[in-house]
């Protein structure tokens, strides 16, 4: 059950990219697309955001963390369990075509692009901050149109080349976390003293400033609306799917490494972080990840850091251009995006696709210009009611994907959701808490607002487009 409507590319385009879905080509290997997903999943939401998660919940923001994460592994296994078995590069929106409705596929891919144009956008109006550490002076809309129109160029290259640059661009920060964890640990054992009103880095300052939950478990609950942002991301790995060279090998190890190094990742060096300078002294004026070497005068692993969080920024805003191309080319084969989106370039890139989501994430540079100290907490909370809004989707998708293939079929499944349905109905329910958090939270209740009109325009748009089609068959 390929993407309706594709055909198979020849892959003859000189660039020994093999065939995939709806003409693409499968270039992508097993370790591009592992870093692909970890691209988009650290980003902002650990080097910039989670300074505001820090500040909710205290050193209680890992239990949130750990929670969060697992039932993102819930989401990204429900998810690898339907593109291990159909690999399409329209993934769950293609899937809740297939499975649930067209117009369940419409809402679902529409709003996938729509979350990644607005995670894109987020990642624009924050790169400034980073780039302002060195260039007090670059106005943060310039920064974003640089990067905009760098990063546009880039996946206009073949599928290959992209995975090749996003590779590095993941390896830089992956390593550079890695690097930090290790060089934090240094400090906080040799008790080094910078100089300042900071007490010496110790792990006791998890429990020595108001415990471990200093704001209770209101503020703990509170956090997971910053900590469920963190991990939008990871469901690129479906995506990927209809590139990758063998997606029945290649995906299943992705979906299982990828969540537990995020965890690593960012229990890890949040635990780090805290560590080295106490929880209620995390500003958000900078990163936390450069706060901690400053703060400590190590001011060269600073400046090493904050390119790694401009290399972040770039990472995250690379791989939401390359899936929300790849999304408007299947949208476009379902018949539920114009047609013209669904044309290839000789070399299997959607290039309309990935020009038209540019121009529109350009809006972020107007945004930052109109509201610069605003327009970073807006986009966040209206990512995170589209990216809830998508993993809903996802995990009812999950549940009619197995009651559509029946028991038998199910059973021969080499990739499953661990749990079944109960693990499916446990995540709908946290996400279902998340989204009464944010209802409660005066910066995210305009988001829950919109979220039900947002899905009523859909809606609409897709009755207006089945209409125009009846008009046109009469």
């Amino acid at each position: 059950m390929g993407d309706a409507g594709g055909s198979r590319g020849s892959g003859a385009d000189g660039s020994g990219e093999g065939a995939g879905h709806g003409g693409l080509r499968r270039g992508l290997k097993n370790r591009h697309i592992q870093m692909i997903a970890l691209g988009g999943a650290i980003g902002t939401g650990l080097f910039y955001g989670s300074a505001d998660a820090i500040s909710l919940a205290g050193p209680s923001i890992l239990l949130a963390y750990a929670l969060g994460g697992a039932v993102i592994f819930l989401v990204v296994r429900a998810m690898g369990e339907m593109s291990v078995h159909t690999p399409s590069s329209g993934a769950f929106s293609r899937y809740a075509y297939d499975y649930w409705s067209p117009c369940a596929g419409f809402v679902s891919g529409w709003n996938y692009w729509f979350n990644y144009t607005v995670v894109s956008m987020a990642e624009l109006t924050v790169i400034g901050t980073y780039v302002r550490y060195w260039l007090p002076g670059m106005p943060d809309w310039l920064t974003a149109a640089i990067v905009l129109v760098s990063i546009t160029a880039v996946n206009l290259v073949g599928v290959r080349s992209f995975g090749e640059f996003e590779f590095w661009f993941a390896l830089v920060k992956v390593v550079a976390i890695v690097g930090m964890i290790v060089l934090g640990a240094v400090v906080i054992g040799l008790a080094v003293n910078s100089g300042s009103s900071l007490p010496d880095p110790s792990f006791a300052h998890l429990v020595d400033r108001g415990g471990f939950f200093p704001n209770g478990l209101s503020g703990m609950s509170a956090s997971l609306v910053v900590v469920m942002f963190s991990f939008g991301g990871v469901e690129l790995i479906g995506i990927t799917a209809g590139e990758a060279d063998d997606p029945k090998r290649s995906i299943p190890r992705a979906v299982n490494q990828v969540v537990y190094r995020i965890l690593v990742f960012y229990i890890g060096a949040l635990l780090i972080i805290m560590a080295v300078v106490p929880w209620d002294r995390i500003n958000g004026k900078l990163s936390p990840f450069v706060q901690i070497f400053d703060s400590v005068g190590v001011t060269a692993a600073a400046h090493i850091l904050n390119a790694v969080v401009v290399t972040a920024a770039l990472s995250v805003y690379n791989s939401g251009l390359y899936s929300n191309g790849r999304m408007l080319h299947s949208l476009a084969e379902q018949g539920n995006a114009p047609r013209f989106l669904a044309k290839l370039s000789p070399r299997g890139v959607p290039v309309r696709g990935v020009l038209v989501s540019s121009a529109i994430t350009a809006a972020a540079v107007v945004l930052k210009i109109a509201l610069p100290d605003k327009a970073f907490s807006i986009l966040l909370s209206t990512a995170l009611a589209a990216g809830i809004i998508n993993w809903t989707m996802i995990m009812i998708t999950q549940i009619r994907f197995r009651a559509k293939i029946g028991a038998e079929e199910a059973s021969r499944l080499t990739f499953r959701l661990p749990g079944g349905k109960a693990a499916s109905f446990f995540a709908l329910a946290f996400l279902a808490l998340v989204v009464v958090l944010m209802a409660v939270s005066p910066d995210y209740r305009p988001s829950v607002i919109a979220a039900p009109v947002w899905i009523v325009a859909l809606l609409v748009g897709y009755a207006a487009k089945r209409f125009a089609a009846r008009r046109r068959r009469r």
